[in-house]
């Protein structure tokens, strides 16, 4: 079973992906990464949420609109340093924990995602 199915396919996928953008709208604790993040974040969403699905093993949305994914070039724009990097995982641990991703699960979710995330750090 994919990380995709385990956590229950697109809805699940697009259930954690707005709960973390909703949590950085409303926890000023997320404002550094809010604030690199454009006015709306509706075109943000739809791209976690197209990558993310892809990521985990599910249809390649992202990568059928887009191609490659290029993650860190996409992102060399943006000041990216270790507490940008360890607001992100903590606003997506938040997420996962708040749409009841299964314990064991999110641990392996949180691993990956900080590799990512460390990766990004420009």
């Amino acid at each position: 079973m994919t990380p995709f199915e385990a956590l229950g396919g697109e809805p699940q996928v697009r259930a954690l992906v707005d709960r973390f953008y909703d949590l950085m709208e409303l926890d000023p604790a997320f404002a550094p990464i809010r604030g690199l993040h454009p006015g709306t974040l509706e075109g943000s969403r739809d791209k976690l949420y197209w990558y993310l699905c892809g990521w985990l093993g599910g249809p390649q949305h992202y990568v059928q609109r887009f191609g490659h994914p290029r993650l860190r070039a996409r992102h060399l724009p943006f000041a990216i340093g270790l507490i940008e990097r360890d607001l992100w995982l903590l606003c997506m641990r938040k997420a996962m924990h708040d749409v009841g991703v299964e314990a064991a699960l999110a641990a392996t979710l949180e691993a990956s995602f900080f590799n990512t995330a460390d990766w990004m750090r420009n």
